[in-house]
């Protein structure tokens, strides 16, 4: 009596081999092989240089990302706290620099009018020295000059530029026969009766004696005049 060839227990399904053979050996694909248990069940098998799996069981996966981002945010959020304190810092150092600069721009703005002030008054009082000290040589061309001394004569050329040259320092004459008495600017040497001039209502300079001089608003002397008063 011939046997008959064991075909397995009913159920079971043969092994397949087509370009690659399942079973123990892995699928075609490269897939790896898989551990059966003595009671069928099936478990995964964590080897090295799968996709997204560790090296180990338990291992950390390159998806489990959840401990990282945490820290990853606080550093973030530490990060972000350290450079708005140091944005802080920097725009109070800005202002207080802002502040000094402009106090210190005020200042030279006052030093400079202080300045240009002091100058045009040292000027004045330098110019006022030279007149006060040219006084009698001025009353002395005024003189002549009333007297008709100077028409026509070489004198009066050298008159005349001496006056020039003192007006292009700033220096003024003062004082003019038929002008309003005026205690600031004239002094009244003589008080006398004579005609004023049509209109006139109040004391008025008829003759000078000495003109008056002035540098801007500075008087260097009053003019010395004659006055009357209206009838």
């Amino acid at each position: 009596m011939t046997e008959s060839p064991k075909h397995g227990t009913p159920g079971e399904q043969p092994d397949v081999t087509a370009t690659g053979a399942t079973g123990a050996g892995g699928d075609a694909a490269g897939t790896p092989p898989r551990a059966d248990s003595a009671h069928g069940e099936r478990h995964h098998t964590y080897y090295e240089g799968g996709p997204g799996a560790s090296s180990e069981p338990g291992g950390e996966d390159e998806f489990d990302h959840t401990s990282t981002d945490s820290n990853e945010t606080g550093g973030a959020e530490q990060s972000s706290e350290t450079e708005g304190v140091a944005l802080a810092e920097e725009d109070t150092m800005a202002a207080t620099l802002l502040a000094d600069l402009q106090r210190l721009q005020a200042e030279y703005v006052n030093y400079k009018k202080r300045v240009d002030r002091d100058r045009e008054v040292i000027r004045h009082t330098a110019v006022g020295s030279v007149v006060e000290s040219l006084l009698p040589v001025l009353d002395d061309i005024h003189m002549a000059r009333q007297a008709g001394d100077l028409a026509g004569g070489p004198f009066a050329a050298i008159a005349d530029k001496l006056e020039a040259t003192l007006g292009r320092f700033g220096v003024e004459r003062v004082g003019e026969a038929g002008q309003e008495f005026d205690p600031n600017v004239h002094e009244a040497l003589m008080h006398v009766e004579a005609e004023l001039p049509e209109g006139a209502t109040g004391t008025t300079v008829v003759q000078v004696l000495q003109p008056g001089y002035r540098i801007g608003d500075r008087l260097v002397r009053a003019a010395r005049v004659s006055v009357a008063d209206p009838a």
